[in-house]
């Protein structure tokens, strides 16, 4: 049985088997939840990991490596979240990004995934409610997946990192999981 559930928490803590990097095209270090993530997998045998792809990656793309040092995922899916300052209509790139993590997660086997809300902070660009569009984007591109795969079960965890994010994303949430 497959669900989606969202929680007030960083996607980098939770028990799963991928955790999603809002990753760069470049796959390279970053800030926000992307610094986190590489430095709880460990930065050099990351860094190496990432190197083994081809880059820059294309906005909505999704690639996976090892989580190396993490104790509480087995793979870290970095999915390249569309930047709504350079694009500011980047919808489809952001629900991409989403249901090709998905994608990625199936070809391996694996069952449980947290996302942080993609393409919220930084790339959120002139998005008057980012935490919104991306929760929506999640939303949508879960109801797709499990349509297109209904016997592949899926735990989705959406995690909103800040107690604001949190509201804009419960409003959504709701409005996307009731209707």
């Amino acid at each position: 049985m497959s669900r989606l559930l969202l929680v007030n928490g960083s996607c980098a803590d939770q028990s799963v088997d991928a955790v999603v990097n809002a990753a760069n095209s470049g796959l390279w270090a970053g800030g926000g939840i992307c610094g986190v993530i590489f430095k709880k997998a460990g930065l050099a045998a990351l860094t190496a990991a990432c190197s083994k792809y081809k880059t820059p990656l294309k906005d909505g793309s999704a690639v996976i490596t090892p989580a190396f040092q993490m104790k509480n995922a087995k793979n870290i899916i970095h999915a390249v979240g569309p930047d709504f300052s350079r694009t500011p209509t980047a919808f489809k790139e952001l629900f991409d990004a989403y249901y090709n993590s998905l994608c990625v997660l199936m070809e391996n086997g694996l069952h449980s995934i947290s996302f942080p809300l993609i393409s919220s902070g930084i790339f959120g660009g002139s998005l008057s409610k980012p935490a919104a569009e991306s929760t929506k984007q999640c939303c949508r591109a879960y109801k797709k997946f499990i349509e297109d795969h209904p016997d592949y079960d899926v735990t989705v965890i959406l995690c909103a990192y800040s107690s604001n994010e949190m509201i804009e994303a419960q409003k959504m949430f709701d409005a996307m999981t009731n209707s």
